[in-house]
């Protein structure tokens, strides 16, 4: 049995499971606390490190590709503070840190677990049902159907159809992008029945988020709808695909510079949510602070 505790959280190993716990501290992500504790089978691992650094070391854990719904929908877009697969450690716990990267190690090693893909999820996926509210509406998820229901702030176009109720096996897939500068992000359901292209903001099928506290939490609906969705790697879809869309990743698309009216634009209207409740003292400094940088 080995175990870390820290104010970040809690990591025990059975020689079976890593048991991730967040902590309470302020500085944990909002993400990692609405998410609560994740069991890691030894089976989904593909790897642990420990990285020291002058202030705090950190824990990481590696998950084999497709063990994960949460990382399977996040793409890697996660920031650092929302990983709940990483552990702040304190210098004068690296000992312990260093302890706990060698048992579970030496578990891998000797259950020959493997680090390539897995074609089915090994982890569950947030707790059901689920319902988050962020940006223009609230998705709830009870594990057979998805509800989308809209507030004030969505255009009138798309909450004049009402909320929408998908069936689980009308989804064909789940989209889930943060908000990042200007770009806006999104959690999108495709309906095989309902096809469009109109961007989120207008698409009946997609929450548009602000890069506010709360827009994270959506990417756990995605995961929750995503873990009872056939698995992308289960063999009867990579034999439909064929191997060069499984193997050549997508080239990253350009990212244009930052334009300057563009930032004071966007700097304005947090001004107008802030002045009329919408966003918090602290949301709005810290979303400010955020766009003066790039000015």
């Amino acid at each position: 049995m080995a175990e870390i505790l820290q104010k970040d959280g809690t990591w025990t190993f059975d020689g079976d499971t890593v048991r991730v716990v967040p902590g309470s501290d302020k500085g944990v992500s909002l993400l990692r606390k609405t998410l609560g504790e994740v069991a890691v089978p030894l089976d989904a691992l593909a790897g642990i490190s420990y990285e020291p650094g002058k202030k705090s070391g950190r824990l990481r854990l590696r998950l084999r590709n497709g063990a994960d719904p949460l990382l399977q929908i996040t793409g890697g877009k996660l920031e650092d503070s929302s990983d709940p697969y990483r552990l702040t450690v304190e210098n004068d716990r690296s000992g312990v840190a260093e302890y706990f990267v060698d048992e579970v190690r030496n578990a891998l090693l000797l259950d020959q677990v493997g680090t390539g893909p897995v074609d089915r999820y090994l982890l569950s996926g947030p707790a059901l049902p689920i319902t988050v509210g962020a940006g223009d509406g609230t998705a709830t998820f009870d594990g057979e159907r998805i509800r989308l229901e809209w507030n004030w702030k969505t255009e009138e176009s798309k909450s004049s159809g009402g909320a929408r109720t998908l069936a689980l096996e009308d989804v064909e897939s789940v989209e889930w992008l943060p908000s990042v500068g200007l770009e806006i992000g999104y959690l999108r359901f495709a309906v095989a029945k309902a096809p469009t292209k109109a961007p989120p903001k207008y698409d009946p099928h997609a929450v548009e988020l602000w890069g506010f506290r709360k827009d994270p939490l959506m990417a756990l609906v995605g995961a929750a709808v995503v873990a009872r969705m056939p698995h992308p790697y289960a063999p009867a879809l990579v034999e439909a695909v064929p191997w060069p869309a499984l193997s050549a990743p997508a080239a990253p698309a350009p990212t244009p510079g930052d334009d300057h009216d563009a930032l004071l634009r966007r700097l304005r209207e947090l001004g107008e949510l802030h002045q009329s409740g919408i966003l918090t003292a602290e949301e709005f400094t810290t979303a400010k602070q955020a766009i003066l940088k790039r000015l």
